[in-house]
This record gives C-alpha cells, structure tokens and sequence, in this order.
C-alpha cells in the first residue's frame, strides 16, 4: 500500500501510531510533502529524528520542502536509482528516502512527477535567530529547466505531481498568516508551478507546506492526515 501525508517537522506521532494500527512492512510506503523535520539541525538532534524514522515498518518517500537541508548538500547522502527515479538516502537509514526534484516515479501504476522547495516566511525570523535557512530552499533555474524537460519528453502528461507548494491560482490564502506582509513573499515558485500546471495533463497533485486539508478541483493540501495515495 501507498499512502500520503503533509509536514511533520520532525513529529512522527502520527505516523508512529499509523504504522502500529494498519501493520505496516517495508514494502508498504509513506509519503511525506516536505518538511520531514530530519535534515534541520544537524548532527546529533536529527540524527534522533532519522533513528525515530527509520525505526518505522515502512519505506518513507520525502519530498524536499523549505524548512530543512536539501539532502543534495549534505554529505552522508548518497544516490540511487528507486522506482524509475534517483531518490538520495543514507546506509544508516536506508528506508527514508529523498527524492530528487524533476524526477519521475513508478508508484504503482503510476507516473508521479516531484517537485520539492517553497520560499519561507519566516526566514528572517530564522536568521535573526541563528536557526537553520537554506539558500538554494526554492527551485533553482537548472532544476526548473530539468522539470521541463522531463515533462515535455512525457508530452506533458503525468498521472500525479507531488509538490511542497502549489501553483499560484491555489494558494489557500485564507490560512495566509495575517501578520506576514504578503508583498514581501518571494512567490517565484508558484508562480513558475503556474505555468506547469496549466499545461500539464495530470489526474491528482498533491501539496502540503500551507498546513492545511483542503481540495480543490484536481489539487488536494493535506496536513496530519493519512490517506491511502490517489
């Protein structure tokens, strides 16, 4: 079985208690839409998370979100090849994999195109903090030309995109925060995922990174909740 759910941030409550009542395996998988919580602050507290993790009966398939490390800049992560797609993963947590944004995937019978990275509003707050901000949070011109290309060899056409945010025209302002000045939000990304969903053919896209369950039209936000994938 696949299942799918939003940001965990480094609480695996529910995905512990989850695996328990459906007696989980290993070949079963859980999907996680960004913000995993176990690249965030290095060494030793996320090495815990990845212990948390690994420890569950099932393979963890991450999405790269904006409030953690991309795996590609870390250096215990290794590549490999993973249902059609190049995923990242570490010998000692060899079931929570990383997927590399533009990359295709075979779940099930599906084609599943990942899409990771969203810009952070709280990124002054993190750095006048002294907490953990990446630079390269966003999709950067040369994955957004992979993406592209990849689409474009599939005649746009996929069966489902996982993304950690969603295009411009669903932003679900109504969870917006209301003392973040939406002017200053860089919006970059979803205005380009914009443009990719207006032209792609695609049954479901599923986003997490705004906290909220909702679905609109073919897009669906999800949070703490659990569902079996498409």
């Amino acid at each position: 079985m696949i299942y799918i759910t939003g940001d965990t941030h480094g609480d695996f409550t529910r995905l512990i208690t989850f695996c328990k009542e459906n007696e989980t395996s290993i070949n079963d998988i859980m999907i996680i839409l960004g913000d995993v919580g176990v690249n965030y602050f290095g060494k030793w507290k996320d090495q815990k998370k990845k212990c948390q993790l690994s420890e569950l009966p099932i393979t963890v398939f991450c999405i790269h979100g904006n409030h953690e490390n991309k795996t590609s800049n870390i250096i215990t992560y290794e590549q490999k090849r993973w249902n059609g797609g190049e995923v990242y993963f570490e010998q000692l947590y060899p079931n929570i994999l990383f997927a590399m944004d533009g990359e295709v995937f075979n779940l099930g019978i599906l084609k599943v195109m990942v899409i990771g990275g969203a810009y952070s509003v709280d990124k002054f707050y993190r750095l006048w903090n002294g907490y953990g901000w990446w630079e390269d949070e966003q999709p950067s011109d040369i994955i957004k030309a992979y993406v592209e290309l990849q689409l474009a060899s599939l005649d746009n056409k996929v069966d489902v995109v996982l993304s950690h945010t969603c295009p411009l025209k669903y932003e679900p302002v109504e969870v917006f925060l209301s003392f973040i000045d939406q002017t200053t939000v860089d919006k970059s990304t979803e205005i380009w995922l914009d443009t990719i969903e207006s032209n792609l053919e695609y049954k479901k896209w599923y986003c997490g990174h705004y906290h909220v369950e909702k679905v609109i039209d073919k897009m669906k936000f999800l949070f703490e909740s659990i569902v079996e994938f498409i």
